[in-house]
């Protein structure tokens, strides 16, 4: 059993935070997101697993090496152009040669593989999705199954007024179990789509085709900010298990600072007297000069927030400054190395 991470995206929803880091490497809890999907398949047993790389390549495999420190073995397949996410998984095949767990990059879950892949083995099937409930599903694409979890159809996104008559909520979790066989249905070298040409061909083909519904599991997609800052408000309320979130960092904390119990500070940070830093990840290296508010908000690391700054419900990049009284705002996201002066507002 290997495992496939397709993790070529540009991140272009994620952006302006993806513009000098790749998607799958962007910090979540001071840890690169991709880790987390590794952990998810190494507790599986899965311990050989394939990175799909497109955009930044370098800076992904220089970070996560051959992957010893994780306990997996990794290995990189570069696409000499975007391939689309199933000719992606074709492009990888010399590198896969067995049963494959595929991971679409910006998926973050606490689901056990292993009871996927069983499922998966229960039904003798030859490609298997796990589907997750979402409350509106009319920003989706749908798939309806029927009462032995077949995948009978896809449908993209449907009026409110279809849904309500469908009683169809499931939507692809962008984790996926495939056979080899799959493969066979994807012409070399060419761009192409699970969603779009792989899938309707398995059902085209009739071959054993199934749905895994998450039910009780974590799932969301990290694509955009907004998602991307409420994973961090779900660990920090406990809404995702099975990860221990790393509070052991040495850091210069002033006595008179207060940081709450559900706050995450880097190694080496600087935080000094009367700052208040609540419900917040602050990357490594950053410096917080006194009276700063930072509350429910991610700061990557080495910025610098000067004294008097208010900051809610944002996302500040590397390397930023942050003057002195300025308000950042609910809903701002910062790049790397962006600059507010003194007294201004976002």
């Amino acid at each position: 059993m290997q495992a496939l991470i397709l993790a070529g995206g540009k991140g272009t929803r994620l952006r302006p935070l993806t513009v000098y880091t790749p998607k799958p490497i962007v910090p979540v809890l001071n840890r690169p997101f991709l880790l987390y999907q590794i952990e998810v398949l190494a507790k599986a047993g899965i311990s050989e697993i394939v990175l799909s790389l497109s955009y930044q390549p370098d800076k992904i495999e220089d970070l996560l090496g051959d992957g010893s420190d994780h306990g997996v073995k990794l290995r990189y397949v570069t696409e000499p152009s975007p391939m689309g996410t199933g000719g992606a998984y074709k492009f990888a095949a010399d590198a896969i040669r067995d049963t494959t767990v595929v991971f679409n990059g910006d998926i973050l879950t606490d689901v056990d593989i292993s009871s996927i892949i069983s499922f998966h083995r229960e039904k003798n099937s030859e490609a298997t999705l796990a589907l997750v409930p979402v409350e509106d599903p009319s920003a989706y694409g749908l798939v309806e199954t029927d009462a032995d979890q077949r995948i009978l159809r896809f449908l993209e996104k449907p009026k409110p007024q279809d849904i309500a008559i469908l009683n169809i909520n499931t939507i692809n979790a962008g984790i996926y179990v495939l056979e080899p066989s799959i493969l066979d249905l994807i012409p070399k070298n060419e761009n192409s789509s699970f969603e779009y040409n792989v899938f309707p061909s398995i059902l085209k083909k009739e071959k054993p085709f199934y749905a895994y519904i998450l039910k009780d599991n974590y799932w969301r997609d990290l694509g955009n900010p907004k998602s991307y800052l409420e994973a961090h408000h779900d660990f920090f309320r406990g809404a995702i298990q099975g990860f221990v979130i790393d509070r052991s960092a040495s850091s210069d904390i002033a006595t008179t600072a207060f940081v709450d119990k559900t706050s995450v500070i880097g190694e080496g940070c600087v935080i000094k007297p009367n700052a208040k830093i609540i419900n917040s990840s602050i990357g490594p290296g950053v410096h917080v000069e006194e009276k700063t508010v930072i509350e429910n908000s991610v700061i990557w690391s080495h910025t610098r927030v000067s004294s008097s700054a208010e900051i809610r419900n944002a996302v500040i990049g590397r390397s930023c400054h942050i003057g002195r009284n300025v308000l950042v705002n609910d809903g701002a996201v910062l790049g790397d190395k962006a600059s507010l002066p003194d007294y201004s507002q976002t």
